[in-house]
């Protein structure tokens, strides 16, 4: 029940700030008289029992079902260890060097890739690594940055609550020096809302001058008059109210705010992978059309010596020349894709300011074989999928918010009942001869009211009752897409290291036959039709084994978003 301050004089049953709210209809206040410590005593008894303090009140409704924040290398117990290749330059007439296979293949379980989030900016080698472009996004990511201070927002916002129950300090002051009555009335008191929903209340007036008969109340004696009281619910409020509702449910606020973060980290470092393997993969184009026009350039010394020699025809030289155009053409291409992805990078790997970093070709890192991989079992990942995929914990959290705001319309299903006493004391020389203001004064009161239909309350059930069913439906669809998610990421990677075995072997395949071709070419056996056949086919089957292993890596940066690994 709210109740207003101490103002001024008036007895109870006139005095706004201690009567019962104005659409009461039932009252009952008997009189008493008592001496003072009878007030205190009657405060006492009415006033609730450890009556919460704010910081208390985040207590009251926890159920540790917040997330969990393990510290930030602990994303990385047990980092995976890979066994790099590297691009050997052609030796003799090879065309294209296919990525090599490790010295040491292991068998690695699958999820793979775990990196450090707290990586430093570059590697060690002076090459970038993903575990560099992650620990950036951990560290220096503006937009994770920024999710950040979703935490502040819901802080905020239950602390803004938890002012409901701040101490409210009023004063006033009412003069009428002008008339027939002149009187001069002041008043401060205080009121401070309890966790019971009820109130305590006091302060302190003085009223003096001459006072019209019917305001008499209004005059106080010499040392004016202490008031002080209290109000506590009987049934409606008392286990939960509207102003402990919206407490709790920006408790449970701050508790989402945990879910959200790790739901946009988990997209950033999904994102910031796709983006660091396609800029391998396009360094790797990029070096391809390099090694094939160098090829296509050291031949036409050869062939113009030839030419001049009366070995070849002239169109022989006219062909490779239109190779080599055609060649470095498709290098400045190469090189402009290679670019464009190193400055998207830079979008995700930054220094320690939050600056962009555009990677060089020096700090360009070398594309591993995946090696022997050995899969999990889908079923237990879809497990810890479903233990550690933060849009589950969001719902769960936004049911407890239903279940909050389904107790308080439930509450508001019971009367309004309340019990109030409010206790007065005189001070100083009385103000008339029949000194009706010196005796101590005490009042005590029940207050009853209560819509006969409630159609408020249960209208509020009936909706709530509907959003939680609806909250459960959800609940059961997101389980099934996350259990889909694992799935098909699964499927991607067991099918990706499929492709990149047998693209390797096609790439084999291809530089042998160019290489020959090429020898042939060189022995006049050939001619450059289709050395330039046997290439083009070279060329074309490094280019698929480099989509090949594009596609594992971003295949393994789904599982890992799929397993929900990143934690903040």
């Amino acid at each position: 029940m709210e109740l207003s301050s101490y103002q001024d004089g008036d007895d109870l049953s006139e005095q706004t700030d201690y009567s019962r709210p104005a659409d009461s209809d039932f009252r009952f206040i008997p009189m008493l008289r008592q001496p003072l410590y009878a007030v205190a005593l009657a405060v006492l008894l009415l006033y609730p029992a450890g009556c919460a303090t704010v910081r208390e009140l985040a207590g009251m409704k926890n159920r540790n079902l917040a997330l969990s924040s393990p510290a930030s290398g602990a994303v990385a117990d047990s980092p995976v260890r890979q066994t790099e290749s590297h691009i050997v330059e052609p030796a003799g007439d090879v065309v294209l060097a296919s990525v090599d296979e490790p010295a040491a293949a292991e068998n690695i379980p699958i999820p793979v890739d775990v990196p450090s989030p707290v990586a430093s900016a570059t590697s060690t080698s002076g090459n970038v690594a993903l575990e560099d472009v992650i620990g950036s996004v951990y560290t220096n990511y503006p937009m994770l940055q920024a999710a950040f201070f979703s935490r502040n927002i819901a802080v905020g916002e239950n602390v803004s609550a938890q002012g409901q129950f701040d101490l409210k300090l009023k004063a006033e002051t009412q003069n009428g020096p002008v008339g027939f009555y002149q009187t001069y009335r002041h008043s401060v008191g205080f009121s401070q809302p309890t966790w019971n929903g009820g109130e305590v209340f006091g302060g302190y007036r003085v009223g003096r001058g001459a006072f019209q008969p019917w305001y008499q109340e209004r005059q106080t004696n010499d040392g004016g008059e202490f008031k002080a009281g209290a109000s506590v619910p009987l049934l409606r409020n008392r286990t939960i109210d509207e102003r402990r509702s919206e407490i709790f449910r920006s408790q449970w606020g701050v508790q989402m705010a945990e879910p959200d973060i790790q739901a946009q980290l988990i997209g950033f470092v999904q994102e910031a992978s796709y983006a660091y393997w396609d800029w391998v993969a396009e360094a790797r184009k990029y070096e391809i059309a390099r090694r094939i026009l160098v090829l296509a350039e050291e031949r036409t010394g050869r062939i113009r010596r030839q030419v001049e020699e009366g070995f070849l025809d002239p169109p022989e030289l006219t062909d490779n020349l239109r190779l080599v155009a055609d060649r470095r053409a498709k290098l400045a291409d190469a090189r402009r894709k290679f670019r464009q992805k190193a400055i998207k990078l830079s979008q995700y790997y930054r220094d320690a300011s939050g600056n962009p970093i555009v990677p060089t070709e020096d700090q360009l890192p070398e594309f591993p074989q995946p090696g022997a991989q050995t899969l999990g079992s889908v079923d237990v990942d879809i497990q810890v999928a479903l233990a550690n995929r933060p849009e589950l914990a969001f719902l769960d959290f936004k049911r407890e918010q239903l279940e909050v705001d389904y107790a308080t319309a439930d509450n508001d299903l019971l009367p309004n009942l309340d019990a109030m006493v409010v206790g007065s004391q005189d001070m100083g020389l009385p103000t008339s001869k029949k000194g009706d203001k010196s005796p101590f004064e005490l009042e005590v009161g029940l207050f009853a009211d209560v819509p006969l239909q409630r159609r408020k309350a249960q209208g509020k059930l009936t909706a709530i009752e509907g959003k939680m069913a609806q909250l459960n439906a959800k609940r059961r669809l997101t389980a099934d897409k996350i259990a889909i998610d694992v799935q098909q990421a699964y499927i991607a990677l067991e099918m990706a290291m499929q492709r990149v075995e047998e693209t390797g072997k096609a790439v084999k395949l291809a530089n042998d036959l160019a290489t020959r071709e090429a020898r042939n070419e060189e022995l006049g056996l050939s001619d450059m039709l289709k050395v330039a056949l046997r290439e083009q086919y070279a060329i074309e089957s490094a280019e698929k084994e480099v989509d090949a292993l594009l596609q594992f890596y971003q295949a393994r940066a789904d599982y890992r978003a799929a397993l929900a690994q990143d934690h903040q």
